[in-house]
Order: C-alpha cells, then structure tokens, then sequence
C-alpha cells in the first residue's frame, strides 16, 4: 500500500512539475507581479525561504525585494506588505477586495471550514457572526459591566503572589496564576463562570486541550502539506490528531458551558439585559434560526484562542520588559502613587488617568506585537495591489510589527521605551489611527477584543506595578526575552521565573 502511494505521489509530482511550468509561463505573459526570488517547480520558494515565515524573517526579505514581494510557497501565493501605504491599502482603502480570510488543512479542522467569525471568508456568514459576537462581547456595556470582576481577579493574583513565600526570595512564574485570570475574565463574560484554583480538574482539562490545539495549529510541521496538496496523504496522522482534539474540545464547552447555561437559563430566566452573560446571546440567536449549534461552539472556541492566549502574552511581554528596565518600573510605581495615593488599587476608570500606564501598555503592544503578522487576509478575485497584479486567493501578510519597528518611520524602535507615545508619537493611538501602528489591526476584520484587552492589560499591569517589586530571580541581571513566533503568535520562548517583592504601604 505503501508502495502505491509512493508511485502515485512520484506520478502526482511528474505531472505537477510540467502544470507548474506551463502555468508560470502563462501568468508570467499575463500577470504584473511582485517582486520575489524567483520560484522552482513544485516548491516555488519554500525551499529557499524556508518554513519559519516570522516578522523578523519577512522584513529581512523586505529589505532585499521591497515593500511588496511575491513568494511562491508550493501552490500557494503569498504576499507580504511592509509600508503604512500599503497596509492602508490591504485592510482599508480596499478592505473589501482582501478582506476574506485564507486557511489551511489544520485550520479548516479547528474552524469547521470557516464557520466561526475569525477565519471566515468575507461576505453574510461574516456579517452575521460579527453582528451576533459584538452585543454580548465588544462594547462599552461590556467593559462597565465586567470591569470589576477584572478588577476582582487582579486582586485576587496579588493576593496569592503575596501568599507564596518563594515569590519575594527565588521567584515564581507567575505566567501560571495570570493564565487563570485570564481564563476567569472571559469565563465570566461568556459562561458567568470562573475557577477558583489552579488544580481545579475542569480547567487542568480546558486548558491542557486549548494548549494542545494552540500547539497544533501554531506549528510549521504541516505546511509541506498545505503548500503542495499532493503531499497531504503524509498527514493523516497529524490531521487525525487535530480533529480528535477539536472534537474533544467542542464536546468539552459543550458538555462542561454551553449545556450548563441552557439548565440554567432554563429554571433562572435572565430576561434583564444587565444579568445576561455573552452565551444568553449567542444562544438566543440560535433559537432565533440566525446560527446553528456548530456556530455557537466555534464562537466558543475563537474566544478561547483569540481574547485569552493574546492578552495573556501581552501581559507576559509588559513584565519582562518592566523587569529589565527597573527605571520605566520605577517611573510608573510613581505615577500611581502619585495619582492614586499609595496603596490605592488601579480600577478600570483610574487607566485613563494615568498617561504612562497607557504608555507602557502601547509600547509592549508595539514592540512585542502578539499577532505580528495580524491574521491572514485574502483576496477572492485577481487583484491591484501597489501596482501589481494580484492572483485570486493570495494569502496577504502585513507585517504589522516591521511596520512599528522601522527605524525609518520610528525613533529608536529597538529600544523600549514608552515616553515616545507621550513625546513624538503622542497622537499615536492603538486603534489604528496611524498606519505604522496597528497591533489590533484595522479595518472590517480588525480585531474587536481591542475593547477589552486594553483595560485588562492596563489593570493588570498596574496592580502588579503597584503592589510589588519586580525583578529577576537572585544572580541575574535580566529575565531572557527571547521571542517564540509560531503561524501567526509571538510568545516569550521561556516562562519567566519573577521575583516579586511585596510593598508596604
């Protein structure tokens, strides 16, 4: 059988090799395209570029081939913008033409072939999903009505940091604690739900399950198959562990979340608007025909990739840098005390009027962008982009942080340094007033938790500021801030251990 396969495969590959070669030559006649370094049959660049398509590793072929370049990974065309004017271009002068989204074989597993709202493809399905996920998720109402639960589960770390003797002499990681309140703000908004301890059986499962999707789908150990179909019979089993996972993550919301709020809903009607957590919502729709019980799981499940693990690296990314920069630590312990009074708590109202928290908050947005290539855009019919031709279904990148991190467009960007967004950059807003600046994105498929992350991030950062000391474990100067990428992320590769020395007010 083996056999077999291998003789087709050999067979597929003969025959790709002279399509290829016939098909570059027609659209080489037809097409204007981006610059690039010229393709080989069946692999185009892949070869030479390369699985590992990080920020880092685009802009360095940004320098060499310009603001808009061509690869050709196996099959697929991929575009990678690296200019404000372009960026503007993609995601809104023409956000409609590039505003669907391009997936793959592990996405498609995890997404249902695109019937969550993230990965969709632009058109009603998207509509719809955005429409039904803005009410109970991405609004003011929301923020008022849940900020001080935020508030509550950022009291709540401090007081279990203060708790661990280790914290204030060898240190802990206190990426693990943050996790649950991570879990916990959102669990709240979705489910009415939280965790109270880190072993509990039901969030050890959740987040081992999450974890191992993340993990799947974040790899680059798939993509010989995705970039050439004819190779995708050597992942089956990869493709069958994916789907195993996703089943047994959607079984799990809904058994555990989902099935619990309809009993709920059903002896505690929540006919008061204010008492309604997010799934009320999204339930009523589907009782309304609007969405079926697929959707209503893979909205489920965005809100577990997309609003959690994001926020969660973000907050990582702030602490190192605060921990290696003990003078920016310094300089805003000072400014809460000095606004607020020593000893009282950051709120949510209280970031507002505090202009270096929200500093430090841009400055980690922008230096350790968690999405840095943004989310995948695409385009479903051929398309002009900066005065090439666009072939249907190209897989565009921005690279949003090249875009926050050149020196041509910034002032010392390798430095982390948050008085640029109170001095030169001080107009600069993290809603994507300014195209050199988007860690949200912009446009139709920007991404709307940017209403919630940032005053989650702002409390968080602020309490932990206030609260302790931080720094790094006994006989280091520094915490390692060397960068994870995956298909989309950028985590710190290593959970830091903290040192966090209580204050007394």
């Amino acid at each position: 059988m083996d056999l077999l396969l291998l003789e087709k495969t050999l067979l597929a590959l003969f025959v790709a090799v002279i399509v290829a070669i016939t098909i570059s030559k027609l659209r080489g006649k037809r097409f204007k395209l981006p610059p690039g370094p010229i393709p080989v049959p069946i692999f185009g660049n892949w070869l030479q570029v390369g699985d590992d398509l990080n920020h880092r590793n685009l802009t360095d072929l940004a320098k060499k081939f310009g603001d808009i370049l061509l690869l050709r990974m196996g099959q697929r065309n991929l575009v990678v913008v690296s200019s404000p004017e372009l960026a503007k271009e993609v995601l809104h002068t023409q956000g409609v033409e590039f505003g669907s989204r391009t997936r793959n074989v592990v996405f498609d597993i995890f997404t249902g072939k695109g019937q969550d709202m993230v990965f969709t493809v632009y058109g009603e399905h998207w509509r719809k999903m955005r429409r039904i996920m803005t009410v109970p998720f991405f609004t003011n109402k929301v923020v008022q009505q849940y900020r001080h639960g935020w508030e509550a589960e950022a009291a709540s770390v401090v007081e279990d940091v203060k708790k661990a003797p280790e914290a204030s002499t060898t240190g802990i990681i206190i990426r693990r604690r943050l996790q649950m309140m991570m879990y916990n703000n959102m669990y709240r908004i979705m489910f009415d739900r939280r965790f109270d301890r880190e072993d509990d059986p039901l969030f050890m499962k959740l987040k081992a399950l999450n974890g191992e999707r993340s993990r799947l789908a974040q790899s680059f150990d798939y993509n010989y198959g995705d970039f050439i179909p004819i190779l995708r019979p050597f992942l089956r089993g990869y493709l069958k562990i994916c789907k195993e996972v996703k089943e047994r993550r959607l079984q799990l919301f809904k058994d555990y979340f989902v099935d619990e709020r309809k009993k709920l809903s059903s002896t505690k009607p929540t006919d008061h608007e204010g008492l309604k957590c997010a799934i009320d919502h999204i339930l009523d729709a589907q009782k309304k025909g609007e969405i079926n019980e697929d959707n209503v799981l893979y909205i489920v499940e965005n809100i577990n990739v997309a609003a959690i693990e994001t926020t969660l690296w973000s907050v990582e990314w702030g602490i190192a840098e605060l921990v290696n920069h003990p003078e920016i630590q310094k300089k805003l312990r000072h400014e809460i005390d000095t606004v607020l009074g020593p000893g009282v708590q950051v709120t949510e109202p209280d970031t507002l009027k505090l202009p270096y928290l929200q500093a430090v908050v841009k400055e980690t947005l922008r230096l350790r962008m968690a999405i840095p290539l943004l989310v995948p855009h695409m385009n479903l019919h051929d398309a002009k982009l900066g005065g090439f031709d666009i072939p249907a279904e190209s897989k565009i990148l921005v690279n949003a942080w090249w875009l926050a991190n050149n020196p041509a467009n910034w002032k010392n960007p390798e430095e982390f340094r948050p008085e640029r967004f109170l001095e030169e950059e001080s107009k600069v807003e993290a809603n994507g007033n300014d195209f050199r600046y988007l860690p949200f994105g912009v446009g139709r498929r920007s991404c709307p938790g940017i209403i919630l992350a940032l005053p989650i991030l702002g409390i968080t950062l602020g309490r932990l500021v206030q609260n302790f000391e931080l720094l790094p474990p006994p006989g280091q100067s520094k915490i390692d801030t060397s960068e994870k990428g995956g298909q989309f992320s950028l985590h710190i590769l290593k959970h830091s251990t903290i040192v966090a020395k209580p204050r007394v007010f």
